[in-house]
């Protein structure tokens, strides 16, 4: 009898269980965004809290030890699996499960309060929760960190191997140039036109899931749905997504699909030999990331893409200002001055990400008091934007993750665009008649070199591991700030 094979075959079933527990536990959250009565709020923290009870106790089961102990598999793939159980087991087993109960409980009911104050401006009715979230999450922190330093502790959880200073040494290297062509194109003389017209909601989901669809979405799978803050959710066969409609702009609605697409793409392309194993989702947000930026921003807003765009919205929309197909490409990705991340162009995003990288990293070693953040954020804002913040909603109080506890996870955004910059200059290397393609709404040849590359590796790699293998060199910031300012030179005539 093989007694290390019985040992890597029982782990696994256990494991596949916890596994699928937990994509229940994200179905719930996926119902909370989307569907879920406003009243339900508080049966749901409770329900949230008793799942991840149960998936704390799975995760920290002392039989775990003994079967990583005894399992040997000679394969990559078992192997690769063990490491994920292993990092998984010694993380949880560091965690009380009280504080696992009340971190799940807070952070449901938590989303709520910041949805209630976010719709009315209220900063004052979030704080003293987002402050209980604070308390928790260094709580946390130290159990895991073991007396090293908090935020790297917590950056762990999204993007294993990533510190606060290799993050900051990051932005550092990124800073100059995305500030310098900033300034560049918001004083050139050629400024594209802003988009305008009226765009109603039916026909901005129409064309929503036209996208998706050309992106290679697999309805049978997934579906779309509004959300107040689009995210995407689930792995496996069910890999859902969700967009916003702005009538007056109809961009967000479907930047936004593009986006989550990318992120449920990554998810539907991992080999479904992994589906429920440690080795069946994205290996870090910083890889899927990279997908959705890739998928929205180099493909999704590239002159070949807009073309096609421009034609499909023409069958949707009566009448919008766009007198070519280069004008309407220089509107898509139009630099101008504003408050939202997610509306954020290309040029300016990362720099959304710096802001929310010290101030969260301020906030977790106690330099910063949360009843100072919003004076802070609308200083920092003002200093690195040039104007002030109007209302919280487009500040403070925009964005979900501080109010969800993901301390750590705003710096994974620039990091996947970092990534995407380095796949993007391999696929093009590698897929010469791209723009062609794309110019006919084809993007097939693109999202498989992507599916391929990166997509159905799942977690069988480490993060940086797996961008270097499909690019064929270590992942740095060049190849992204080389693209923008190609990019945004030509679209502003400089």
């Amino acid at each position: 009898m093989n007694i290390r094979g019985n040992a890597y075959e029982e782990l696994m079933g256990f494991q596949r269980k916890t596994e699928a527990l937990g994509q229940v536990s994200g179905r719930l959250g996926w119902d909370q965004e989307t569907t879920m009565p406003r009243g339900a709020a508080e049966q749901r923290a409770e329900e949230m809290a008793a799942m991840e009870s149960v998936l704390h106790a799975r995760r920290t089961d002392p039989r775990i030890e003994g079967w990583l102990e005894e399992a040997q598999p000679s394969d990559p793939v078992g192997q690769a699996q063990l490491r994920h159980i292993r990092r998984s087991f010694l993380r949880n087993t560091k965690i009380p499960s009280r504080l696992a109960e009340e971190l799940a409980a807070l952070t449901s009911r938590a989303q709520g309060i910041w949805a209630e104050a976010r719709a009315h401006n209220d900063v004052a009715a979030f704080l003293p929760a987002l402050k209980q979230v604070i308390t928790l999450r260094r709580e946390e922190a130290a159990c895991l960190a073991q007396g090293g330093d908090l935020y790297d502790a917590l950056i762990d959880d999204y993007e294993p191997g990533a510190t606060a200073a290799s993050l900051g040494a990051m932005f550092d290297g990124m800073r100059p140039r995305l500030v310098e062509l900033r300034g560049t194109v918001l004083e050139a003389e050629h400024q594209p036109d802003t988009l305008q017209g009226h765009f109603d909601s039916a026909s901005q989901m129409r064309l929503a899931r036209e996208l998706a669809t050309a992106f290679g979405y697999d309805w049978s799978r997934g579906r779309l749905d509004l959300a107040v803050h689009p995210f995407s959710s689930g792995s496996g066969s069910d890999a859902r997504i969700t967009t916003r409609v702005v009538e007056s702009d109809p961009f967000n609605c479907f930047y936004s699909t593009i986006h989550e697409v990318g992120h449920a793409c990554y998810e539907l392309g991992i080999n479904p030999d992994y589906a429920l194993t440690p080795l069946g989702a994205g290996v870090s947000m910083g890889v899927h990331e990279s997908q959705s930026r890739i998928y929205e921003n180099q493909l999704g807003r590239s002159r070949a893409f807009t073309g096609w765009l421009m034609g499909r919205m023409r069958s949707q929309f009566s009448d919008f200002n766009a007198k070519d197909a280069d004008a309407f490409y220089g509107t898509v990705n139009k630099v101008r001055a504003g408050y939202i991340r997610t509306d954020a162009d290309e040029v300016q995003y990362n720099l959304h990400i710096m802001l929310r990288f010290d101030l969260e990293r301020a906030l977790i070693s106690g330099d910063l008091a949360v009843e100072d953040l919003e004076a802070a954020w609308n200083d920092r804002f003002r200093a690195d934007f040039g104007f002030p913040v109007d209302k919280p909603s487009n500040g403070v109080l925009q964005d979900v993750h501080w109010a969800i506890g993901l301390f750590g996870y705003f710096p994974t955004y620039s990091l996947g665009n970092l990534y995407a910059g380095c796949l993007h200059q391999a696929m093009r290397t590698a897929l010469p008649e791209l723009d062609g393609q794309l110019a006919d709404g084809d993007t097939s040849a693109a999202t498989g070199w992507l599916r391929e590359n990166v997509q159905r590796h799942g977690g069988l790699y480490e993060p940086r591991e797996v961008v270097a293998r499909a690019c064929g060199f270590a992942p740095h910031e060049g190849p992204l700030l080389d693209y923008l300012e190609t990019k945004f030179r030509g679209i502003y005539n400089l």
